[in-house]
């Protein structure tokens, strides 16, 4: 009988060292996934130039985040610095967020997209960049399709045919189109080289004022109104956008009505524009840089987002003060102004 008890007791005894043992590992196992998902994570975002259509980039590349998880102040910390529409400063940040280790550097526009490419490119932080039109041209990825580095994103290529039918709607004897343009910002090389292949099928000549930085846009202005253009056509172009008032002023002193690319431009006084969603096309990016700071991308295989297509808007009160109209052709156009 007290054998018989022992045995009992020893069974007993290895039974509860096995739930033990079994408890533990469960126990390590949920402790190593609640640590896998409050992984905390450092970003530094680069906004090139501050004007509105780069500042909806930034609220959408928040709402991104957000919706994948990310959110500043809980696993997400943010270091936002805006370059002032500098190429130094830019450089300079980008050179401080690698020298920091962040986790990943995102980038809105093109030129931050380069500094921050150039000071990463030999270290493992993934690039994510937002609003570059070429990123090819730009030497970011070896394709849209395949990025082939660490870097990806999304591209704000403009619906140039869209514009230029517009803009034939709107004013049917225009012959000059005038563009002022930064001869360093590689998204306005890339628009205006496409532009001037379009422009013939739609009965256009295109008339263009290069500047190499802000402070020559009141000169470029009044250069493009002397040869007489019929209207202007506004890109995304950094250095233009953040001194648009300096441009619509020497235009509405020459009676030119200027076309925008974007629908803040049209509620800041350009006459319309087949715009891009900016916000949208930042949404798209925050959910794109969460992927790949969580593990479930990686940049090089990460496909480049680029915008299908734009929405016409129109400012009124701009139109009706060049003596224009609204074409029938563009009917369905969202007022903004």
């Amino acid at each position: 009988m007290k054998k018989f008890k022992e045995i009992v007791a020893a069974g007993l005894a290895a039974i509860l060292a096995v739930t033990a043992c079994a408890c533990s590992g469960n126990a390590s196992s949920a402790g190593t996934s609640a640590a896998s998902t409050t992984k905390k994570y450092k970003v530094g975002v680069i906004q090139y130039a501050a004007h509105p259509s780069l500042d909806n980039c930034y609220k959408g590349l928040k709402e991104g985040l957000k919706a994948s998880g990310l959110e500043e102040g809980k696993n997400l910390t943010v270091d936002f610095q805006n370059a002032q529409s500098d190429n130094g400063n830019s450089d300079l940040m980008a050179q401080n967020m690698v020298s920091k280790k962040y986790d990943m550097i995102i980038t809105i526009a093109t030129p931050a997209a380069m500094s921050a490419f150039s000071a990463a490119k030999n270290t493992n932080i993934p690039v994510v960049f937002t609003a570059v039109s070429d990123p090819v041209a730009a030497q970011l990825v070896s394709s849209l399709k395949h990025p082939g580095g660490i870097c990806t994103g999304s591209s704000d290529v403009l619906p140039l045919e869209a514009q230029l039918k517009m803009i034939r709607s709107f004013i049917p004897k225009a012959k000059k189109i005038g563009i002022l343009y930064t001869t360093s910002e590689a998204n306005s090389v890339s628009h205006l080289k496409e532009i001037k292949k379009l422009a013939p099928k739609y009965g256009f000549q295109i008339e263009n004022i290069g500047i190499t930085n802000s402070s020559e846009v009141a000169s470029g202005a009044a250069s493009l109104m002397a040869k007489k253009v019929d209207c202007v056509n506004n890109f995304t172009d950094n250095n233009v956008v953040s001194n648009l008032s300096t441009l619509l002023q020497a235009a509405d002193k020459a009676k030119v009505p200027v076309f925008g690319s974007e629908i803040e431009q049209v509620k800041n006084g350009c006459l319309a524009a087949d715009s891009i969603d900016y916000v949208s096309l930042g949404n798209e990016t925050g959910k794109m840089a969460a992927k790949i700071l969580k593990g479930e991308a990686k940049a090089a295989d990460t496909p480049v987002y680029t915008v299908s297509e734009g929405k016409m808007v129109y400012n009124k009160s701009v139109m009706e003060k060049s003596g224009l109209k609204l074409p029938a052709e563009c009917s369905n156009a969202e007022q903004v102004g």
